[in-house]
């Protein structure tokens, strides 16, 4: 497995800048957001960005193995914006083969309490999925549905009934226990009996509860806002995830993808050191787990 940072924990950095910070702090590879205005992201409708992110990439000498793009219409039944959402993931799908990135983390369209056409909106779901797959995979790419609050698999069991729906190997799923931990979702050991086997991509990140009785509530989709939060973001290694127990059930897997570093600080920088301490902790600290889980 390879350590890969992610530019969620970068925001004041240009792209450039967030390559730099990984690299002197011993990451590997990076995971780059996909998203308009977004410094140390790769804005989606410029002529040549990609393309000069590649640069970038190459001059820093740590590649773009991961995209993150925020597009939630896949499931909408308005036919417009379905067909959008479909048009933003196969630029984004574009945008990987450029940069020879092997991951793009998909939001499996967006849901929330009071929605009421869940099978309608699961089917066209599936239908985007189904269409996209066989692009991604063409592209040497693959889809990675993230378990992620704000959208039709917020559980472990619902990502894996997705995956295995739609039945193609560009459609994986994006392994994140945190996001489980914190939405009171399966723990490790139930995430891993129902969607192990389908792992394409994990994102890792740490956590402590301020009140672990408190309900889950996200108005939205990308974040938890602070009035809403019942947990501080930590440094990986120093919360409540038990990730030496996670990454030895990871390994028996097979997986041997990266580990990225979703460094919360463009959501929660009251919490977390700044990124260039906090990045350098947490490679020292995931690197240790890592060679306990191997031996």
């Amino acid at each position: 497995m390879i350590i890969a940072g992610h530019t969620m924990g970068t925001p004041d950095h240009d792209l450039a800048g967030a390559l730099r910070l990984f690299r002197d702090a011993g990451l590997e590879a990076a995971e780059v957001i996909y998203q308009d205005d977004y410094p140390s992201g790769i804005p989606t409708a410029a002529p040549g960005a990609t393309a000069e992110a590649a640069r970038i990439a190459d001059g820093e000498g740590v590649p773009i193995i991961g995209l993150t793009p925020y597009t939630t219409s896949i499931n909408s039944l308005d036919d417009a914006e379905w067909h959008a959402g479909i048009d933003e993931f196969r630029y984004c799908i574009d945008a990987a083969h450029t940069l020879a990135a092997t991951a793009i983390r998909v939001y499996a369209g967006s849901w929330h309490p009071g929605d009421t056409e869940h099978e309608a909106q699961w089917a066209r779901l599936r239908e985007a999925l189904a269409f996209l797959g066989p692009e991604a995979r063409a592209a040497g790419a693959v889809l990675c549905v993230e378990n992620h609050f704000g959208t039709m698999t917020q559980t472990a069991a619902d990502t894996a009934k997705l995956v295995r729906e739609v039945d193609d190997a560009g459609v994986r799923v994006l392994y994140d226990q945190a996001n489980l931990t914190f939405t009171h979702d399966e723990a490790w050991q139930d995430a891993f009996a129902v969607q192990g086997d389908l792992i394409g991509h994990v994102h890792v990140k740490d956590l402590v509860f301020k009140d672990p009785d408190a309900p889950f509530r996200a108005a939205g989709t990308a974040r938890v806002e602070a009035d809403e939060r019942a947990v501080r973001s930590r440094v990986v290694g120093t919360g409540v995830l038990p990730w030496p127990e996670i990454l030895r059930a990871l390994i028996a897997t097979g997986y041997d993808g990266a580990l990225s570093l979703e460094y919360e600080y463009r959501w929660h920088p009251q919490d977390l050191p700044e990124p260039a301490v906090g990045f350098a902790q947490s490679v020292i600290n995931l690197n240790k787990i890592l060679k306990e889980a191997n031996a």
